[in-house]
């Protein structure tokens, strides 16, 4: 457990299984929270399921690939609790899976990269100048195994990560002066609602969808909260040397 009284995360993607857990573990350590999600709904259970309230958490609805909305989004923020200490850029979507280059639409490749890149570039662009005023702060954003290899079939997903992991590395040696630190994990299988989607789809192929997972030496898909785990400690004191990091969190999937 870490001592977060008083700070404030702004977990953007909050309504999915790890930005639940994300925003679970920042409260639990004391964190004051404030769930971005495109769907209002999807942010409000996860308000709900955590029995969170008005006066520690705020929900706003927004869309992270929108200017104008990121921009209310920040200033929703500042208006309820004053200051941001921790940024983390969850939000994102996949796109279709196995769609070799040539079949990909170029439209649904253009909407991957509003959400996952620049989704994540606005986020930081407008909460950087609140943690440079304070002199601290720290970003964590999402990549993936996907922006490290080149996995068949995820062309647009697999770019947009590779290049939230290398903006991570920008912010973070443009930032380290000011006091923020900026870290990027990139998470294997994790035992989430998309990662169920996929079992789904490879079900209509094969007579067991595991066999065609990769899931590496331990055998099984991350759990949301080992991911806000990691979270959690990227943006803590104990990790205050740690900057400009790509965490990789596979389980050990990688290593062939």
């Amino acid at each position: 457990m870490y001592d977060f009284k008083g700070k404030v995360a702004v977990v953007t993607g909050a309504g999915s299984d790890m930005g639940a857990a994300i925003v679970k573990k920042f409260t639990d350590d004391g964190a004051n929270a404030v769930l971005i999600g495109v769907h209002e709904e999807t942010i409000r259970k996860t308000y709900d399921d955590l029995g969170l309230d008005g006066s520690r958490a705020i929900c706003i609805e927004a869309d992270v690939s929108d200017e104008a909305a990121v921009k209310a989004a920040v200033r929703q923020a500042l208006d309820k609790f004053g200051r941001i200490d921790f940024l983390v850029n969850l939000a994102g979507i996949e796109g279709p899976n196995n769609s070799r280059t040539e079949e990909y639409s170029y439209a649904m490749a253009r909407r991957v990269f509003d959400v996952n890149v620049w989704g994540t570039f606005l986020m930081m662009q407008n909460c950087l100048p609140v943690m440079q005023a304070q002199g601290c702060g720290a970003i964590v954003n999402f990549g993936s195994v996907s922006g490290m290899f080149g996995y068949a079939g995820e062309i647009a997903y697999g770019a947009s990560k590779a290049a939230v992991i290398h903006m991570t590395k920008n912010a973070a040696n443009e930032n380290g002066g000011n006091g923020v630190r900026v870290n990027c994990i990139s998470p294997g299988w994790v035992n989430t609602k998309m990662f169920r989607r996929i079992l789904d789809q490879y079900r209509e192929t094969f007579d067991d969808p595991l066999d065609n997972v990769t899931l590496g030496p331990l055998g099984r898909p991350a759990e949301p909260m080992e991911m806000a785990n990691i979270v959690a400690f990227l943006c803590s004191d104990e990790a205050s040397y740690v900057n400009g990091s790509n965490w990789l969190a596979d389980g050990g999937m990688t290593l062939g």
